[in-house]
């Protein structure tokens, strides 16, 4: 199975919910947005258990994927993906928070959680894919 693959699709597909589920919330449908959120997660999970496993057992035994283009291009890749993993990161807890809050009915701070929350998880998201093309579509032979 080719993981990376899956990993850019899962992240596209967590894309997709997202503007699927602030698109449902601003129209009223709070029942949608919530499911769409729900699934925006598991997703996220599913990527996260697969990144894992392919960063640690698949990875070692095939050595890292280098990027192979040099100057602006190199520059532009690893500005994306240092931005991509602090942010990784960081969403991590920052979307937790942001469901526990929906958990507990605490919608104002929800809101405003949600608000800081929903660009750096679609940013994420979307660099997740960013960084599969970069490395596995555009990087040439090896």
């Amino acid at each position: 199975m080719d993981l990376p693959l899956l990993n850019a699709c899962l992240n596209g597909t967590c894309a997709a919910l997202l503007i699927s589920g602030i698109v449902a919330i601003k129209n009223g449908r709070r029942l949608t947005h919530e499911r769409l959120m729900q699934l925006a997660t598991l997703v996220s999970g599913a990527f996260l258990v697969s990144y894992v496993y392919y960063h640690f057992v698949v990875q070692p035994e095939l050595g890292p994927t280098r990027f192979r283009h040099e100057g602006a291009l190199k520059t532009a890749y690893f500005v994306m993906l240092v931005t991509h993993i602090v942010l990784a990161i960081v969403n991590v807890p920052l979307v937790l928070r942001v469901l526990w809050l929906a958990h507990k009915e605490r919608w104002s701070e929800h809101k405003r959680l949600a608000v800081v929350a929903f660009p750096v998880w679609m940013y994420v998201s979307v660099t997740g894919v960013g960084v599969y093309l970069a490395l596995y579509v555009w990087n040439g032979p090896a």
